[in-house]
């Protein structure tokens, strides 16, 4: 019997360690609380059963708990779990956190009011199947809430920037597709009843130079990190010099601290 792995499930094994790599919750710790801003336009409180999918550190599912919601985070990184698991225990919060696929989430039909995703699902390799799941855990009348990178955006400049050094499988659609509009509404088309996009900036905000930023993704960020690792030491150089310049060009503060805006595509679909 052959042991080969599938296609697609040596690209999610090689997704998986490449989040492992690294610790991206160094990073969430500079990021805007968007999570939060989410929750409050959604309005979550006590009686809404809440799952936020690819949840990372937790800073949605937690922002959810701290409104009085019924959360479930999920997420297929176990050492991005810990971490939000011991946030919600440091501040005394009830959540339930899950691993596994986002391509075969392990709820029943209709399990929950509202399901979001931050910068998180829009990673997994197969995005219909991803749109399906979000909407098939989700009750009739919920809703569905997403964050997503556009293109154009800072962040996915960045991506292009990482993929001169390590490109992504050519299987693998760009994850910021699912900033734009018209491939949103082709994945979200089915069982939705209202679709509602809406263009959002927020900052990304350091205590440091852009210098300083480079060495922190190179560090901590898996699919940077991982890249450099592989490289040879010129270029591990180059990516180090494109990446503080990249920072730099982005950079609004002119402080020795490092600003910029990023712009994402907020998704709130109504389930039909």
């Amino acid at each position: 019997m052959s042991t080969t792995m599938p296609p697609i499930e040596a690209i999610k094994a090689g997704m998986r360690a490449t989040w492992m790599a690294g610790d991206f919750g160094q990073i969430a710790r500079y990021e805007p609380a968007t999570g939060a801003d989410l929750v409050r336009r959604l309005g979550l409180g006590p009686g809404d059963r809440s799952l936020d999918v690819a949840c990372g550190a937790g800073n949605v599912a937690l922002a959810a708990a701290r409104a009085g919601a019924a959360v479930t985070g999920f997420d297929f990184a176990p050492n991005l779990l810990a971490q939000a698991r011991e946030r919600a225990t440091a501040e005394g919060l009830e959540v339930r956190f899950d691993e596994g696929d986002a391509e075969a989430l392990p709820y029943a039909d209709g399990a929950f009011d509202v399901v979001t995703s931050v910068f998180g699902v829009m990673f997994a390799p197969r995005p219909e199947r991803a749109a399906a799941e979000l909407v098939r855990v989700c009750r009739p009348g919920g809703r569905i809430a997403l964050l997503n990178w556009t293109p154009r955006s800072f962040v996915g400049q960045l991506f292009l920037l990482v993929c001169q050094y390590a490109p992504l499988p050519p299987q693998v659609p760009p994850p910021v597709l699912w900033g734009v509009e018209a491939t949103v509404r082709e994945r979200l088309g089915e069982g939705i009843a209202a679709l509602r996009l809406t263009p959002r900036v927020y900052p990304l905000a350091f205590p440091f130079d852009p210098g300083e930023v480079a060495g922190l993704y190179i560090e901590n960020l898996g699919a940077i990190r991982r890249a450099y690792a592989g490289l040879a030491p010129d270029r591990q150089a180059a990516l180090r010099r494109d990446l503080t310049k990249f920072f730099a060009d982005n950079n609004r503060a002119g402080d020795g601290t490092t600003r910029i805006d990023a712009e994402c595509l907020e998704v709130l679909a109504t389930r039909a």
